[in-house]
């Protein structure tokens, strides 16, 4: 039983050293090997297959192989990794006019989230 408790504990380390680093930290560690393009106004949602809040930072979007990194305009102090981020979009696009509705767990609103531009990165050609 103790042999049991000490592996869930090794398994769950890197996890939560992971947790532990801040925004910045893990919002570069996500970009690595990446390289920024011109900032655009705009992203098409349909091509969006998944969102990932940093905290208090941006908020990353990824689309097939590019990474759009938001850093909002204001109210980044809302964002938080355990939120829920409610979107209105027009015409299948999100844009940097756009306000996004941070939720708690619960449906509980925690604040607005005006967006900036997107910054688009791709990986670095090799050579």
């Amino acid at each position: 039983m103790l042999a049991a408790a000490a592996l869930v504990g090794l398994l769950s380390a890197p996890a939560m050293a992971a947790a532990k680093k801040d925004p910045e930290t893990r919002l570069a560690e996500k970009l690595e090997g990446r390289v920024a393009g011109e900032p655009v106004d705009c992203i098409d949602t349909h091509r969006v297959r998944s969102s990932t809040i940093y905290d208090k930072t941006a908020i990353v979007f990824e689309a097939g192989s590019t990474i759009y990194v938001n850093r909002p305009d204001s109210g980044a102090m809302s964002l938080s990794r355990n939120d829920i981020m409610v979107t209105k979009p027009t015409m299948n696009r999100l844009c940097s006019i756009d306000t996004v509705q941070m939720m708690d767990s619960t449906g509980f609103w925690r604040g607005s989230v005006f967006l900036g531009d997107f910054v688009p990165y791709k990986k670095a050609p090799e050579g």
